[in-house]
């Protein structure tokens, strides 16, 4: 008799998406979980999951691929789902070569690839900044001749702003991609545009978004990532303008480069020179740092629950349904912090409703009615962390979190 239980293969390179296991559970499909040794003890949700499995943390791909082949001679797995940035790569890889249905890679990379996700939208008419390949070098002399310095060198497949470089001169371009060798065709060169740079988190079923919020920065990442600081993002206020741009922009970008179902988070700069909305870069998963608590808190939608909701679904052929949401305004204010376990406790306004607890890091979250007092509480909380929380080092070339 053919195996009738429902599994969900999830894997992650990092502690996150512990609520998603939960869901999957509670719905009656077991999930397993393949992550790294060094995250042996991590707060896993052992009650729910059917097995954990360990991998050294320097596999390659094709080792990752052989491992999963290789639990799947005794589980059968109907989903593999890659809860982290960086193992959406493999994750598909592992989809195709089992034809587990999901995306596959060619799909996997507009949500991925800088580069292929600048071109898809750049090719569906959507307002992007300038940008070249780093391929060809007559491509990318003329490049620079017509599009001003400063340029940004971006790696293609890291998540945020890790990585990236500012450059200021033609030399300045040929002595770093001197330095990357044969690695340089990772990255791509782009027009810098200053502006605000915004977030907006979804929810795509059937391939339309169902669900979005719209966020603010209060300092470009990257900007923080590079020069440190406080980071903070708030609640768009839902009557202005910039709400309805960015909800009708990202409403016809997420899906229009191929997105059946699942979760997004999406940024787009609006730009100081010219007013206008550019797509910046969208990954197929839940944000990082915070945001998905700051979405929870806004709208009462937790993005790692609906999406294992969506995944199940499509398992079961079921359609998905959006549960009730409200609309209030939250805000959140992060920071490296100097100590092991900072003490916010001074820190009372009503409108805090949750605080960060991670070693090194202070972070609130406060909601409010108003979107001014949410915007009013981020600007005093986030001068008085840095006073009191802020620990300054380097960027880092890999991610920490």
């Amino acid at each position: 008799m053919a195996d009738k239980i429902e599994r969900i293969l999830c894997i992650s390179s990092y502690e996150k998406g512990q609520d998603f296991m939960r869901q999957c559970a509670e719905m009656g499909v077991r999930p397993t979980l393949l992550t790294v040794e060094k995250l042996r003890d991590g707060p896993w949700p052992h009650e729910v999951l059917e097995d954990l499995a360990l991998m050294p943390g320097d596999l390659s791909r094709e080792a990752i691929l052989n491992t999963v082949c290789w639990m799947s001679r005794g589980r059968k797995f109907d989903r593999v789902v890659a809860l982290d940035e960086f193992d959406l790569d493999v994750s598909a890889q592992i989809r195709e070569h089992t034809r587990i249905p999901g995306m596959g890679v060619t799909s996997t990379a507009y949500y991925r690839d800088k580069l292929a996700m600048r071109t898809g939208a750049s090719q569906a008419g959507f307002l992007v900044p300038e940008f070249c390949r780093v391929l060809n070098y007559d491509e990318l002399r003329a490049f620079m001749k017509h599009v001003p310095a400063p340029w940004l060198l971006k790696p293609r497949a890291e998540a945020s702003a890790l990585g990236i470089r500012k450059i200021h001169n033609p030399e300045e371009l040929w002595r770093t991609l001197d330095l990357l060798g044969d690695l340089q065709t990772n990255f791509l060169l782009e027009q810098f545009v200053p502006g605000d740079i915004f977030h907006v988190d979804s929810i795509v079923s059937e391939r339309k978004v169902v669900f979005s919020v719209a966020h603010l920065y209060g300092r470009p990442p990257m900007q923080v990532m590079h020069e440190g600081g406080v980071f903070t993002t708030r609640t768009v206020d839902r009557k202005s303008p910039e709400w309805r741009t960015l909800t009708e922009f990202n409403a016809r970008l997420v899906p229009g480069l191929g997105m059946v179902y699942g979760v997004t988070h999406g940024e787009y700069i609006h730009a100081h020179a010219d007013g206008r909305f550019y797509f910046l870069e969208v990954a197929a998963r839940v944000g990082g740092a915070f945001i998905s608590d700051l979405v929870e808190v806004s709208t009462g939608i937790n993005l790692w629950r609906e999406w294992a909701r969506l995944e199940v679904a499509d398992l079961r052929g079921e359609k998905y349904v959006l549960p009730k949401t409200y609309e209030s305004y939250a805000g959140s204010v992060l920071c490296l912090a100097k100590t092991e376990r900072p003490d916010t406790s001074s820190f009372d306004a009503p409108e805090i409703v949750h605080r960060m607890n991670k070693h090194h890091h202070a972070g609130l979250i406060v909601r409010s009615e108003k979107p001014e007092r949410v915007c009013a509480l981020l600007e005093q909380y986030s001068t008085e962390f840095a006073q009191r929380f802020l620990a300054s080092m380097p960027a880092p070339d890999k991610p920490t979190a």
